[in-house]
């Protein structure tokens, strides 16, 4: 007995010690500014936490509606919450660690013993136990303690998951959406064109009637207006499988918002420039980075899980019971039961093991490192690419939008020109052909200047939603 007071002595006096490695943020080398150009123009566009969500600065309310709904409905948002709350249940379980666990148990039977059994005591007897026990791991050396701030490290990370779920989905909801706009513009210019095209194949058809041309001339009049046209069921396939993703991204049946979304409307207006704010800004802001940190966090507490097994487990265990029993013997009547002890477990014979978990743990950790640099590298490569992207587009889309101008300009004047006889058919269909691809390509830069920006916001987590679905919440301690 006095050994094992002598165990306790010792051990109480390392009470508040924890063995392993305590956590420290990595330091990240990051440049002072993004040195890719951006677009020239009013910096009215500012991706900042404090901004309002970025849709709006899209000005289109039905786009606004949609994020709405997907923030309310989407199915794999609700997959995300489900192992946020997970992740909070075992958070909350591994804090009862700290405390002692305490079951209560009742027993009530009735045996029969074999004649050979009962040694000439009665053979039938019935019996009851009633006991209280607890359990209480006293925490020496914060085997405990590494693993409650593992667990809440774990919860952050998945709710850093969840955030940047929803950056995930609006940002697919939008650049759906604006693709959908875009393939309906370009829908627009292929039907106006084949309606141009159809009016200059029934004035070739009135002039060949009327002796001046010839069956060729039809025939390529007929070809541009033919080519034209086919590019209309492409785009309208287009259009149907936008409109059924959007309905898919707000939970909704894949031919829920056709109806809605058919009616065709411009493309949304955008942003002159974007400002990115600085590299540690997006450190900060980025919800995947943050989630990659917080499990690297984990890795750590994790070591001091296992290197707290060098050490011994010390536990202490008490019983409160009562036993009444029938028999009709000398033994009838009721006992009370009580137990209190204190047990040392310390695996030192098989510290092998447990050194083979430690560097494991360790290994793990490394990996959870380079993880974490490689998720901010990889974020500062996506900004400058998406602002090059955003920035060159923008120019192409000033260039291409004067050319789409000039080249109907041109193709007007041809058809005149052919009406009046001053001009001949091959300079009319090639004026019209030019204006289809000059009007195609602008549509399509636009499109892409658009989806752009969606990128770019999107990359940098700008004004993405900061309040939270009604059921999510940091569980409180």
């Amino acid at each position: 007995m006095s050994n094992v007071l002598l165990a306790t002595v010792v051990l109480l006096g390392s009470i508040g010690c924890s063995v392993g490695p305590h956590y420290k943020r990595p330091d990240a080398s990051l440049p002072a500014q993004f040195t890719a150009p951006q677009a020239t123009g009013s910096t009215d566009a500012k991706a900042a936490p404090d901004d309002p969500e970025f849709w709006r600065s899209f000005h289109d309310p039905e786009l606004t509606g949609l994020v709405e709904q997907s923030l309310t409905a989407n199915n794999d948002l609700r997959s995300a919450l489900a192992h946020y709350d997970a992740a909070a249940a075992l958070w909350r379980l591994s804090k009862f660690d700290r405390y002692p666990t305490v079951t209560a148990s009742e027993d009530v039977g009735r045996q029969k013993l074999a004649a050979n059994q009962a040694f000439g005591y009665p053979r039938n007897n019935r019996y009851s136990t009633s006991t209280i026990n607890a359990s209480w791991e006293l925490d020496f050396y914060g085997r405990i303690r590494h693993n409650i701030e593992a667990q809440h490290q774990q919860l952050l990370a998945s709710g850093n998951d969840l955030a940047a779920m929803q950056v995930a989905i609006v940002g697919e909801v939008a650049s759906t959406y604006i693709d959908l706009r875009g393939q309906q513009e370009r829908l627009r210019v292929a039907q106006q064109n084949a309606e141009n095209e159809q009016r200059t194949v029934k004035l070739v058809e009135a002039t060949y009637s009327a002796g001046r041309g010839t069956q060729f001339d039809t025939a390529r009049a007929r070809a541009l207006y033919e080519s034209t046209t086919s590019r209309i069921p492409a785009l309208q396939s287009a259009i149907a499988l936008d409109e059924h993703r959007l309905a898919v991204l707000c939970g909704k049946s894949p031919d829920t918002l056709v109806s809605e979304l058919d009616v065709q409307k411009p493309l949304p207006d955008l942003p002159e420039s974007i400002d990115p704010g600085t590299p540690a800004d997006l450190v900060r802001r980025r919800p995947d980075i943050s989630a990659s940190e917080e499990r690297l966090h984990a890795a750590t507490e994790q070591i001091g899980i296992n290197t707290a097994d060098l050490f011994p487990r010390v536990n202490f265990a008490g019983l409160l019971g009562m036993m009444e029993y029938h028999a009709d013997s000398p033994f009838d009547g009721v006992s009370p039961a009580n137990l209190a002890a204190l047990n040392i477990d310390w695996s030192f014979l098989d510290r092998g093991r447990v050194k083979a978990r430690i560097a494991a743990s360790r290994a793990d950790g490394d990996a959870q490192l380079a993880q974490y640099q490689q998720t901010v590298l990889l974020a500062l490569e996506e900004v400058d690419n998406a602002l090059v992207r955003y920035a060159r587009s923008r120019e192409e889309d000033a260039a291409l939008r004067q050319a789409a101008f000039d080249s109907k300009r041109a193709a007007d004047l041809a058809s005149l020109r052919y009406k009046e006889g001053a001009t001949g058919l091959l300079d009319l269909l090639d004026a019209q052909r030019v204006e289809l691809q000059a009007e195609d390509a602008y549509a399509t830069s636009h499109l892409d200047s658009a989806a752009d920006a969606v990128m770019l916001y999107k990359s940098m987590a700008g004004g993405w939603p900061q309040r939270q679905p009604q059921t999510f919440g940091t569980p409180k301690p």
